[in-house]
Parts: C-alpha cells; sequence; structure tokens
C-alpha cells in the first residue's frame, strides 16, 4: 500500500502541469535580468550624460571681424524718368515702330503722324519764297538797258513838244492856214453866188423852193469853213497857250524822273522790303518744315516702352507729359520709362549718415539670393512728414550689372553703408548684459564657474556688439545667465547694449 502511494506521489511531481510552472518562472526571471540591465545601461549612458550636459552653459569664443555700419530703409524701385508721349500737334497715328517692353536708344523714331495736309502747305512756301527771292533779284539787278532806252526816248519826244510849243508856230504854218481860209472864202463865195442866183429863178417862178433851201445850205456849210479856218489862222498867229506850254513842261518833268530812276534803279527801302518778304516767307518754310518733322515721333531719352495707350489710326492730342489721368493717357501714344533707380525714406536721425555717391546693398523679394549695388544720387532738401514721422527721401542709382531685373514697383530692404570697422573684437548681443555693477558679460573661470566681467561696447551690428575694453580676445562668454543670476537680472533683448 505505501509503496502504491510513492508512485502516485511522484508520477504528480513530474506531470505537465509542472513544467509548465517551471518554465514561465524561468521566462519571468530572464525577462527581470534583462529589464534590470537595460534600466542600468540607460542610466549610465543617457541619464546621467544629459543630467551633466544640462548643468553646462553655452558658450561661445570672443572672436575679431570686420564690422560694416550700416542703416537699414524699406524703398521702392521706380523709374528716373517717366513720360507718357503725345504729338505736338494734333493728328492721326500713321504708324508705330514700337511695341511694350522695347528698349529704344535717344532719338529713335518710335512713330509717324499723318502729314498729307502739310505737304501742300509745303509746296506753296517753297513756291512763295521763290517768288520772293526773284523780285529781290530783279530790285538789286536794276531795269534793263532797253527800259532805260525806251524813258529816254519818251523823254526826249516830250522836251521836243515843250520846245514847239515855246518857239510858236512856224510861218510855212501859218501860211498854210491862210490858203485854207482864202480857199473857205472862195467857196464860200461861190456858194453864194448860186445861192442869189437860184434865189432870183425862185422869186420869178422859174424852179422851186426845194431847190433853193438846198444852195442855202452849200452858202451856211462854207460860212462855217471860213470861220473855222479864221479861228485857225487866229491861233497859229497867236501861237501856243501858257497852259499847253505848262503841261508839257510838267510832262517833261515826270518823264525826267522816270528816266532818273530807270538809270538809278531800285531804292534801298525797296530793296530792304524785298529782303525782309523773302526771310518772310523762308520763316513760313521753316515753320511747315518743322511741323512735318514734328510728325515723326523720337524718343527723348534712352528707355523702356512700359505702355501703348494708342495704336495706328488713333487721334491723339498735344498733352501734359507727366499726366496720369484717363484723359491724359487717352491723348498719349505711350509711356516711356528711363533707368530705374531706387527711393527710400531715411529718418531725420540718420540723415548725417548719408551722402552723395554713398555705397548701397539692395535685397527683393523677387531675388532673394542677388544683392543689387546701389550708390547715393539725390538726397531730398525738404523733409516729408507722414503719420507724425519726419524722414527725406533719399534716391539711388543702381549700378549693378544685373540691373535690369530690378522692374519699377518693386519693394526693395536697402543697406546704406555708412563706415566700417576692421578687425574689431566682438560677442554675440545675446551674451551682453547689463546689471548693478555695469554692462558686462559672462565667462567661465578656471574652476568652470561663470563670472562678471564689465565690458566697455561700441558699435551693435545685426547680432554682434563691439568690445571696446574689458576683454584680451581668448575668453568664451556666456550666451545665457547662470541659474542663481536670472532672477537678479532682467529678460535679455529688453535692454540692448548702448554704443559708448
Amino acid at each position: 500500500m505505501d509503496l502504491s502511494s510513492n508512485s502516485k506521489s511522484k508520477i504528480t511531481i513530474n506531470s505537465p502541469l509542472t513544467k509548465r510552472i517551471k518554465n514561465n518562472l524561468t521566462k519571468l526571471l530572464i525577462i527581470i535580468l534583462l529589464f534590470g540591465s537595460g534600466f542600468t545601461a540607460l542610466r549610465i549612458f543617457v541619464l546621467i550624460p544629459a543630467r551633466e550636459a544640462r548643468t553646462q552653459l553655452p558658450t561661445q569664443a570672443v572672436e575679431r571681424q570686420d564690422l560694416k555700419i550700416t542703416i537699414a530703409a524699406n524703398g521702392k524701385i521706380e523709374p528716373e524718368r517717366s513720360i507718357n508721349i503725345s504729338p505736338k500737334n494734333a493728328g492721326v497715328i500713321k504708324s508705330l515702330l514700337v511695341k511694350e517692353g522695347d528698349f529704344v536708344k535717344k532719338g529713335q523714331i518710335i512713330a509717324y503722324m499723318d502729314d498729307s495736309n502739310l505737304q501742300g502747305q509745303l509746296t506753296q512756301a517753297k513756291a512763295g519764297i521763290a517768288s520772293a527771292e526773284a523780285n529781290l533779284q530783279k530790285l538789286k539787278a536794276g531795269n534793263r538797258p532797253q527800259e532805260i532806252s525806251q524813258a529816254k526816248a519818251q523823254l526826249e519826244e516830250a522836251e521836243a513838244n515843250l520846245q514847239k510849243l515855246i518857239a510858236g508856230n512856224r510861218p510855212q504854218d501859218i501860211a498854210q492856214a491862210e490858203a485854207r481860209l482864202n480857199r473857205a472864202k472862195a467857196t464860200f463865195n461861190q456858194a453864194e453866188a448860186e445861192l442869189k442866183r437860184y434865189q432870183e429863178l425862185f422869186n420869178a417862178g422859174a424852179i422851186s423852193r426845194q431847190s433853193v433851201s438846198t444852195y442855202e445850205t452849200n452858202r451856211e456849210t462854207a460860212l462855217t469853213q471860213v470861220k473855222e479856218a479864221e479861228e485857225a489862222l487866229n491861233l497859229l498867229q497867236i501861237g501856243s497857250r501858257q497852259e499847253d506850254i505848262s503841261q508839257a513842261r510838267a510832262k517833261v518833268k515826270q518823264l525826267q524822273e522816270s528816266y532818273n530812276l530807270s538809270k538809278a534803279g531800285a531804292r534801298k527801302e525797296d530793296i530792304d522790303r524785298a529782303v525782309a518778304e523773302v526771310n518772310s516767307a523762308r520763316g513760313s518754310l521753316q515753320t511747315i518744315v518743322a511741323q512735318i518733322n514734328d510728325t515723326v515721333i523720337r524718343a527723348p531719352f534712352d528707355g523702356v516702352i512700359t505702355k501703348i495707350y494708342s495704336e495706328p489710326g488713333s487721334f491723339v492730342t498735344p498733352n501734359t507729359t507727366g499726366g496720369a489721368n484717363s484723359s491724359s493717357l487717352s491723348a498719349s501714344i505711350l509711356s516711356l520709362n528711363t533707368n530705374n533707380q531706387l527711393v527710400a525714406n531715411i529718418a531725420e536721425s540718420n540723415l548725417a549718415k548719408i551722402s552723395l555717391g554713398q555705397k548701397v546693398n539692395l535685397k527683393t523679394d523677387a531675388y532673394p539670393n542677388q544683392i543689387f549695388i546701389g550708390k547715393v544720387s539725390q538726397i531730398a532738401a525738404e523733409a516729408t512728414v507722414e503719420q507724425n514721422v519726419t524722414s527725406f527721401e533719399v534716391k539711388s542709382e543702381i549700378i549693378s550689372e544685373k540691373k535690369n531685373l530690378l522692374r519699377s514697383g518693386m519693394n526693395v530692404e536697402a543697406e546704406f553703408e555708412v563706415s566700417q570697422k576692421d578687425n574689431v573684437l566682438v560677442v554675440p548681443t545675446v551674451a551682453v548684459v547689463r546689471e548693478a555693477k555695469g554692462t558686462g558679460v559672462y565667462i567661465l573661470n578656471d574652476e568652470n564657474k561663470p563670472i562678471f566681467l564689465p565690458i566697455k561696447t561700441g558699435v551693435v551690428v545685426n547680432n554682434k556688439t563691439e568690445v571696446k575694453s574689458g576683454l584680451s580676445g581668448n575668453e568664451k562668454v556666456l550666451l545665457s545667465l547662470p541659474d542663481e543670476n536670472k532672477s537678479k537680472s532682467p529678460p535679455r533683448g529688453l535692454f540692448p547694449p548702448r554704443n559708448e
């Protein structure tokens, strides 16, 4: 019985349940050992070094650098000159030779206006000059020899007539007049005799009254001819009248003056007037030529065509070049801009540091990796006040090779280089503190403990501060305050170092 009982007990100990318990205990022991080893390694290699690293303060070595002292300002790219081009005289655009974005040189033809109406005026003006010049040459040359000879002949004829009148009639003329009178008397006597004979026949009743009337008419005619001959003879015997002689003398004098004028030529006053007429005609021609030249639109300076306002066939009028309103632009042909420049506003406190020719560095968001160079070209003589802030407008010429990348209207950041300090001792601005003991920095001593050193600071450029005295250059300054000083000192950045 006992033997069988022990046998049962041995069988129970070596059962599968017992084996599973042993395996689980072994696995649990292994897990505990692994966890303990990992925690020990974590503490040794991670936690302890991290805690030690937290106890160390960040430092930076003091160094020497070249500091460029600059004045920062926001500015804008604007053209040096910007005009709206329009013709001098109203008219129609015949042709346009440029398009937007084209670069043109000074004097380059950019458009033609219609000049058809002016060409006729040009022909008329040329004809006017030819006529005036011909008249002037005629006056300068004087009268032709034929004209002078003709005037002389007329004068001689008048003089001969005057001498004839003064000398009276010749005896031959008087004798001829007497002979005419005698013939007239003879004719009258014959007519009177015939009338008497036919009168007697009529009284006797031999002829009619009509036949007698014919002879009466013949007698009256003959009597009239006798009276005329007597008057002519009397005039010849009396001679020329004084009035005729005076009239003849006046005509001689008139012809003498004409002859003298023919020989003397034109008067100086007439020549001067003719010269004036020639000059007036030439002035008219120059006016027409100038108007024709004005129909050729040229670029007044080198620049870029930024906008086209009118096309061929459009009617445009003279307009203010700088106008910006809609009516101004509609009357213009195009807009022309010259080289771009920087326009920045400098605070009144910094104006004394700006001078002509001063270098300027430009940055723009359009080209973040590109720095453009300029130089100050103009400083405003009068301040501008906006929102109670007084500033002065400063213009700078852009001298970079790639200045064409800058477009009008771009916003830029400008840095005006005031001066430069070479090989100066500098520390990070964040390391400079101001305490009751003064301005200074914290450094680590030989025992690796922070100590305060007073320093004399200079200029502050970006995140660097110049150290004029107090450091030798071999130190390492703390970039943050020691824990025991944080509660005593104001937060950094609230009191930046002063330029001393």
